[in-house]
């Protein structure tokens, strides 16, 4: 019996400094953590506690694959694709999540908070998960270190972690699998956002400096006032691009396609593009050049788009001054030290069909000019515009599609006098939507639009006398001018 109680106490006392051993032994590191935190440099920080949890891992069966939000100046399609998917994977043993939901939506958006893990089986074999978010010193502008270098920006990664024999089967199956799945929840929840750029972000991770909000544009190809024909072969071009990856590929081209909006404003080119991201589901990229200082700058903002999306580069011809080629040669040849702040045609061209081109696809490209007289020749050959759209003056065909929006009829014993106007008027179909939103009566708001086209014919008509005898003026006067230098001569 004491031999018994003896073996207990003995036992009792071994367990007993085992478990004072190791929480004395969890303690100092708990303190030495701290102290390291608190003291050391972040890079030295970092160089310790990498090397300490190197030599743990000796002695470890599992493997942890690092997944990062972006892979050099691109976002990284397995991190995006594993974010959606792990929301599917929650389960009640989760203790921190981030919610969010959109203006106007409906479903919230549940996703993983830093430092949380999930667990996620597959072909049997179970995968632990944690979101790691870092957060590192942003660089100042160019490299400089100014107001904006003490400023701190976010790097998020995913570590997966698994038993070391499956790793050929996580590159092989899993990896894909989560791909494959994301992408699927992601086109079935997604809503259409529109990003803009934000200067502040501009050089943290190039994919923050596109900020987003959500694109609740009604427009689509059915209420656009276009001709049929043009709409048609609008659509058909989206539709042939969309199934052509492969053919892309075969040729050898980047799978992008660009188009020229132009015409006077009010034709509705902003419309058209939110039709086509609507037809398309694509997001829309809206670039404002004069916000961009270099070329290097336009490079890490265009690379960091996403895929199925849609640049948008409104009023190309006068948004940012274009140094034509001819003029960058000769300052070359001069010795002129180019501008550091400026993005050339050259820069531009080289992403819209050189080798940065090739960054991304699917990817729609649109830009919009009030004039296409004053664009460079080189912007608008095949390949760079694509296809060239002229967005006219409004038509019969467009006018009777305003008026099935906007009045809901399609006839009306007024509309073939509307119609007559409309063709010997030049007006926009912003101009006559104007006029239909005035009233609600149909029928006065009809009376209304005839004296309304009217009274523009009328103004185009003075418009088109008074030009003419300015015109008349300016030939007699050189006329003139041109005796007066007769006669001197005589």
């Amino acid at each position: 019996m004491n031999m018994d109680t003896s073996s207990t106490d003995a036992k009792l006392a071994t367990a007993k400094t085992v478990l004072t051993t190791a929480a004395s032994v969890a303690g100092t590191l708990m303190l030495a953590r701290t102290v390291a935190q608190d003291l050391l440099p972040h890079q030295f920080q970092d160089y310790l506690f990498f090397n300490l949890h190197k030599f743990f891992n000796r002695f470890s069966n599992q493997l942890t694959i690092v997944v990062d939000e972006h892979d050099g100046l691109v976002n990284n399609e397995i991190y995006e694709t594993a974010n959606t998917y792990l929301a599917s994977k929650i389960s009640p043993s989760t203790q921190r999540l981030k919610v969010s939901k959109p203006e106007n939506e409906n479903n919230f958006i549940v996703k993983m908070e830093q430092g949380e893990e999930i667990v996620d089986v597959f072909q049997g074999v179970k995968f632990r998960w944690v979101l790691v978010c870092r957060q590192v010193e942003r660089a100042g502008f160019h490299g400089r270190r100014d107001f904006n270098s003490s400023l701190m920006s976010e790097t998020r990664s995913f570590e997966v972690s698994f038993h070391k024999k499956h790793k050929d089967m996580v590159l092989q199956s899993y990896f894909p699998y989560i791909v494959k799945e994301g992408k699927t929840i992601m086109l079935d929840k997604k809503t259409l956002r529109i990003f803009t750029v934000d200067q502040n972000m501009m050089y943290g991770n190039p994919a923050d400096a596109w900020q987003p909000v959500n694109l609740d544009h009604p427009s689509t190809f059915d209420t656009l006032a276009l001709d049929t024909k043009v709409k048609d072969t609008i659509l058909k071009d989206l539709e042939m691009f969309v199934k052509r990856k492969d053919y892309y590929r075969k040729v050898g081209k980047a799978w992008k396609r660009g188009y020229l909006l132009y015409g006077p404003p009010g034709t509705g080119k902003s419309s058209l593009i939110a039709a086509m991201a609507n037809y398309l589901n694509f997001d829309i990229y809206d670039l404002e050049l004069t916000e961009i200082r270099s070329n290097s700058d336009l490079k890490r903002l265009l690379v960091a788009t996403a895929n199925r999306s849609v640049l948008v580069v409104e009023d190309i011809d006068c948004t940012v001054e274009f140094h034509d080629r001819l003029a960058q040669s000769r300052a070359a040849q001069n010795h002129d030290h180019p501008q550091e702040n400026q993005v050339t045609l050259s820069g531009f061209l080289n992403f819209l069909d050189g080798l940065w081109s090739s960054c991304g696809d699917e990817r729609i490209i649109v830009f919009t000019t009030n004039h296409k007289d004053k664009l460079d020749p080189a912007l608008l050959r095949p390949g760079r515009m694509d296809v060239h759209i002229h967005m006219s003056y409004c038509t019969p065909c467009g006018f009777r599609v305003l008026a099935a929006n906007y009045l809901g009829i399609k006839d009306h014993r007024l509309f073939e006098e509307i119609e007559d106007l409309i063709q010997t008027v030049e007006i926009t179909p912003a101009e006559v939507a104007e006029q239909l939103l005035r009233r609600d009566e149909i029928e006065s708001v009809l009376v209304e639009l005839v004296e309304f086209l009217k009274s523009k014919k009328q103004e185009n008509e003075d418009a088109k006398a008074k030009r003419t005898q300015e015109d008349s003026a300016v030939e007699v006067k050189d006329a003139g001018n041109q005796a007066d230098d007769d006669l001197t001569a005589c």
